[in-house]
């Protein structure tokens, strides 16, 4: 597959994956009425249940052919632990730091998570 077309499909499942996360986000927030970071760390959860298959079977799936389902659950959940650590600080630092409004904290984290996200996948987990 070439970079480019595996480019164009990370980016339509993080696009989903972050709409994923942000109604998860905004509905524990706003509806169920519970903190920021539950609801941050909840609504990664869910759309990267969302990311691996789409990982698995579209992204990355020459991958799904080469290695086993414990292999590949293992260094995807360490890859979504880095990134989502990134993620996590970015956010406290720009809510707790810089006093950002919560949901713009939010959104801007989905950019981090994604670039890191893809760099590890696409060196490590996947390669």
């Amino acid at each position: 597959m070439r970079e480019s077309t595996r480019l164009l499909r990370f980016a339509i499942i993080g696009t989903a994956n972050a709409l994923i996360t942000a109604l998860i986000v905004y509905l524990m927030m706003e509806v169920f009425q519970v903190g920021y970071l539950i609801s941050n760390v909840v609504g990664y959860l869910i759309a990267q249940i969302h990311n691996f298959f789409w990982s698995s079977f579209w992204i990355f799936p020459a991958t799904f052919r080469e290695h086993s389902l414990g292999k590949r659950v293992l260094l995807f959940s360490l890859a979504v632990a880095l990134a989502y650590s990134a993620q996590f600080i970015i956010l406290l630092l720009l809510v707790e730091g810089l006093h950002m409004n919560e949901y713009w904290a939010q959104f801007l984290g989905l950019f981090v998570y994604g670039g890191v996200n893809f760099l590890i996948n696409r060196n490590f987990t996947f390669k």
